[in-house]
Formats: structure tokens, sequence, C-alpha cells
């Protein structure tokens, strides 16, 4: 009995992947483009923040929780912290948001370890657990409300 010809491949199961991999393997250039496009926009970002002054006001809307309660967020203060960062004044950067200053520096190592990494052509999945988003959860709540006590004030921007 003649089976005939073997089926055809079909489609790979599941869907497709949402950046595919370029064909013959990726260049050096191609695997850099994501972190050093992701470091366009965050420098994009100091640069305006460096020129329109955040102390000025009516250039960048008030925190809604701020205004509406008195209580100062997480956030407060961050815009004025990267104005005084991307000036060089420290002291005032960390002064308006020390948190936003330890963000920041984090931001580079973390973008460091990514570019390194992309450009040797091991891809860095960079994945937190639960306990890690539960970690962030604690300093962010614990910043808040020592920042909001009378004890807390120097860290109140």
């Amino acid at each position: 009995m003649d089976a005939g010809p073997p089926p055809a491949p079909g489609p790979p199961a599941g869907p497709p992947p949402l950046f595919p991999a370029a064909p013959g393997g990726s260049s050096r250039l191609r695997r850099i483009a994501t972190p050093v496009g992701v470091l366009a926009a965050v420098v994009g970002a100091f640069g305006y923040v460096a020129t329109v002054d955040p102390n000025q006001p009516g250039h960048y809307p008030v925190c809604p929780l701020l205004r509406l309660t008195g209580i100062y967020c997480p956030g407060c203060g961050g815009l004025r912290s990267a104005h005084a960062f991307a000036h060089g004044d420290l002291a005032a950067a960390f002064g308006s948001n020390a948190l936003a200053v330890v963000g920041y520096g984090l931001f580079a190592v973390l973008w460091a370890v990514w570019m390194v990494r992309e450009a040797a052509g091991r891809p860095w999945r960079f994945a937190l657990r639960p306990v890690h988003w539960w970690g962030i959860g604690a300093v962010l709540l614990i910043f808040t409300v020592v920042r909001n006590l009378p004890f807390g004030s120097a860290i109140a921007p």
C-alpha cells in the first residue's frame, strides 16, 4: 500500500515570537539597539527636565495626592531631584527625593549589565519574584510614611 508523500510541516505551535531573531543570527548592533534606545529615552527625559526647571510653577502638573491631601507620595520631588541631578547638584537631588537618586544609580547599574550582556550575545532576562515586589512596596511605603512624619522632614521635598 502506497501512503503517498509525507505531509508538509505545519506552522509552529503557539503564537509567533514578539521580536523574531534576525535571519542568520543577529548582529551586535541589532542586539544593543534596545538598550541604546532605552538610554536615549532616559537621556532625553533628563535633558528636558534639565532645561525646563520644575522649580518654576506652571511647567509641570502638581502631584494630585499632595494637592488633595497634603501628603507627599514617594515620587514627590522627583522632577526637582532629576533637575538637580542633571545639573550635578547631588545634595539638592538627595534633598528633593533621596529614593529617586538611589533609583538613578540602580538604573545605571542594571542598564550597564544589560548592555554588556547584549553586546556579548547573552540576552539578560531580568524577572523579579513576588518577594522582591513585596520588598520594593515595603521600601516605598516606609519612605512615604517617614517623609510625612515630623522627624522625617529631612527627606521631604
